[in-house]
């Protein structure tokens, strides 16, 4: 077998292990380039059209793997750069520095940041590169109700609100608020969601060639990471409506909601759940939540922050109110979101 080749023991449409970060962004760029362009010597995906004067910049990014996260949120009302690491991998300052000065229109960038410990440092030396000609605020996303630490991370894990934090503070720039203000409707989505998922299946990293974990034909991980990372416990197969009550309890005692609250529902695939299953699931989350009169005022389903295909899904609430929902609803299109364009 040719060094770097897919390993027999799995199944993927890669040509080889190293060049499956490079060859999928090209691939991005090449079926949007109205949308965007893609920087090779640095794997950073770029807004077409190149920084608007006077509008603050976004840049996020992480490792690669969780697609369309986060290369496909780049474009009209979310982001304006994403920076890609190798699977399950953290970029490195360079790329985020030169992102940072990418965007740059003059407002300020910022920086959205997933709560894993490899992100956090090098989107802070990022910053310190650039300090003294770029303003640059960062807002770590922490929504993970599973675990307070875990094999990557002090605290709670970034997870499902990043891909709404992303989008509502995307639309607070792209209608020219200062940066300050687009922090602070980051700051309050992330405060104001949370988010837990469970696994049906590991998936398998492609430099490793096997399964990350293993799991009997019956039994569910419950609460795992985006990176396959254990969570709270190991349960056997039960019904949909029971699984979802799983997540959903945990999400709703610790946002504190009761009856009479609206929130965003976002039922998210890991990667190898088919939207017959997801919907499926929403059903169940719908049910849930209608039992205890809290009402779904928007919604998300799909593969949207995924871990390769791993089987799975994962429900993000976030508890909206009329800000929040205004800017949800403002124009967005980018490869992976639009409507309202």
């Amino acid at each position: 077998m040719a060094a770097n080749a897919p390993s027999h023991a799995m199944k993927k449409l890669i040509n080889n292990v190293d060049d499956l970060v490079p060859e999928s962004l090209a691939g991005l760029g090449a079926a949007h380039p109205d949308l965007v362009k893609i920087d090779a010597a640095n794997n950073v995906v770029l807004r077409a059209g190149g920084p608007t004067k006077g509008k603050v910049g976004l840049v996020s990014g992480g490792g690669s793997g969780h697609e369309p996260m986060h290369g496909g949120y780049v474009g009209l009302g979310m982001l304006d750069a994403a920076c890609a690491g190798n699977v399950f991998t953290s970029p490195v300052p360079d790329q985020m520095e030169f992102a940072t000065r990418a965007v740059d229109g003059g407002a300020g960038v910022l920086h959205i940041v997933k709560n894993y410990t490899g992100d956090i440092l090098n989107f802070e030396m990022a910053a310190e590169l650039v300090a003294g000609e770029v303003e640059v605020q960062s807002v770590v996303t922490n929504d993970d109700v599973a675990v307070q630490d875990s094999l990557y991370t002090a605290g709670r894990r970034g997870v499902g609100v990043t891909v709404l934090v992303e989008k509502i503070a995307g639309a607070r720039a792209e209608a020219g608020a200062p940066l300050a203000d687009v922090a602070a409707i980051a700051t309050k989505v992330n405060g104001q969601g949370r988010s837990m998922g469970l696994a049906l299946t590991s998936c398998i990293v492609p430099a490793a060639g096997t399964p990350t974990f293993q799991l009997g034909d019956d039994e569910v991980e419950v609460g795992i990471g985006i990176h396959g990372e254990p969570g709270r416990r190991r349960e056997k197969l039960a019904p949909v409506d029971e699984m979802a009550e799983w997540l959903v309890t945990p999400i709703v005692q610790d946002l504190g909601l009761k009856g009479g609250d609206t929130v965003l529902a976002f039922v998210n695939g890991m990667g190898g759940t088919p939207l017959i299953e997801l919907y499926t699931a929403f059903n169940s989350v719908n049910k849930i939540l209608g039992g205890q009169n809290i009402k779904i005022g928007r919604s998300l389903v799909g593969n949207y922050i995924t871990s390769l295909e791993m089987a799975g899904f994962s429900v993000t609430l976030l508890k909206l109110d009329d800000e929040l929902t205004k800017l949800w609803d403002a124009p967005v299109h980018t490869p992976a979101l639009r409507w309202g364009v």
